[in-house]
């Protein structure tokens, strides 16, 4: 354990260091939740239709060829970008770490701040501060969105807020779950609005290293988990009648999934999580699946066993997988390509945090082809996709990057 959990402090240390080095474009081959009010639970009756989608993901067979296309700077000068989000309206929202979202509009970011939230905002770790953002499926007629932040304590909020043009109201503020986070580290912070019309947040484990409360197999805390809760039916929020344990818990067995997303065109769900000492895992939820899968974690590290009292059962095993000694030290998870580009249509596209590298991932029919697209050389924070498909890259040095064509 202390071998593991020296490697892990010398990584956080390492990931605090941004950089701002130009991307080339050729590759090298080969807690219990604290709310106002106790959430309802929805009758089945009142679940959103859900929208129907094609089981295998149409498109891409093979991957291009990357050696023609490239990953354009659109804007600079930002701080820590964590998470590129539309609003329907062809703006691009991008959170800045310390509690900020800028608006990318006409080619430029707006002056001032969409919302500025620092003065709640607790970023004094490398893995703490304002993490996602997630707009209602409504927002042109109700405004509201959601962010995913830690606060006072290091705690996790997540908290609804209403805007109206190009400004949100800082004193707007419903807090629908406060999870107590045990310690600085691995506190997911994804968040997605569904096919089915539901919010869905990705939480991490609490954090240290090696689990060691238990929160990835446990059922009794948030921790580790998919969250899925029902935003319209109730305040704060409601509890879908088909989540699996009659709770927020729709999925469980996570280490820190950082970075989820929905495939616009199937529905299906692609999650990164962050591995330990030597597993780097994407994982695939297609759109039919049941709620109740457990992904593995703290007794599977991606494919391969890490504690070795693991017990019999049925696990979820990646789609694809990297290890540290092939380079790299924290996924970060991405998108299904649906932009204008039809041979990228269906390579969902993700990259490591430390390395740079990006990769592409074929999942015909359920089995994941990988290969090795781009080396970037900068710290890839996150991924981000417009509501045309076209999809982003976020650098810890404050750039965003747009995959473009030669």
């Amino acid at each position: 354990m202390n071998r593991v959990f020296i490697l892990f402090v010398l990584l956080s240390l390492i990931a605090c260091s941004g950089s701002n080095t130009p991307l080339p474009s050729t590759p090298t081959p080969a807690s219990a939740p604290q709310t106002d009010a106790p959430p309802t639970v929805v009758p089945a009756s009142s679940i959103p239709t859900q929208i129907s989608s094609t089981k295998t993901p149409p498109g891409a067979a093979t991957f291009p060829d990357p050696n023609a296309y490239t990953w354009q700077v659109i804007a600079s000068g930002l701080t820590r970008p964590v998470d590129l989000q539309p609003d329907g309206s062809g703006r691009l929202f991008i959170i800045e770490k310390q509690g900020r979202i800028r608006i990318f509009e006409n080619g430029q970011l707006t002056p001032e701040p969409f919302l500025d939230i620092d003065d709640r905002v607790n970023d004094n770790s490398n893995e703490m501060g304002l993490l996602g953002l997630a707009f209602h499926p409504n927002y042109s007629q109700n405004g509201f969105f959601y962010v995913n932040y830690t606060g006072p304590g290091g705690d996790t909020f997540i908290s609804r807020f209403q805007a109206s043009g190009n400004t949100a109201d800082p004193d707007s503020e419903l807090n629908l779950l406060k999870i107590d986070q045990p310690y600085p580290n691995h506190n997911g912070g994804t968040l997605n609005f569904g096919p089915d019309g539901y919010l869905y947040a990705g939480l991490g484990d609490g954090g240290l290293a090696g689990d060691p409360h238990g929160n990835g197999q446990s059922l009794d805390t948030l921790l580790g988990k998919i969250l899925r809760i029902d935003v319209d039916s109730a305040q704060p929020y409601a509890i879908p009648a088909d989540n699996p344990f009659g709770n927020e818990i729709l999925h469980y067995g996570l280490r820190n999934p950082w970075r989820m997303s929905f495939d616009k065109l199937t529905g299906d769900l692609y999650i990164g999580d962050v591995g330990q000492g030597d597993w780097e895992e994407i994982d695939f939820v297609p759109a039919d699946s049941p709620g109740g899968l457990n992904f593995g974690w703290d007794y599977y590290e991606g494919n391969h066993d890490y504690e070795p009292q693991g017990i019999a059962g049925e696990y979820v095993f990646p789609v694809a997988e990297y290890s540290h000694a092939e380079g790299g030290c924290s996924v970060t998870g991405g998108y299904v390509y649906r932009g204008s580009m039809p041979e990228w249509n269906g390579v969902y596209v993700y990259g490591d945090y430390c390395t740079g590298y990006v990769w592409g991932l074929v999942n015909a029919a359920g089995e994941g082809q990988v290969q090795l697209l781009f080396e970037t050389n900068v710290r890839i924070n996150s991924f981000g996709q417009d509501e045309a498909g076209e999809v982003y890259l976020l650098s810890d040095g404050g750039d965003i990057y747009k995959l473009v064509r030669k």
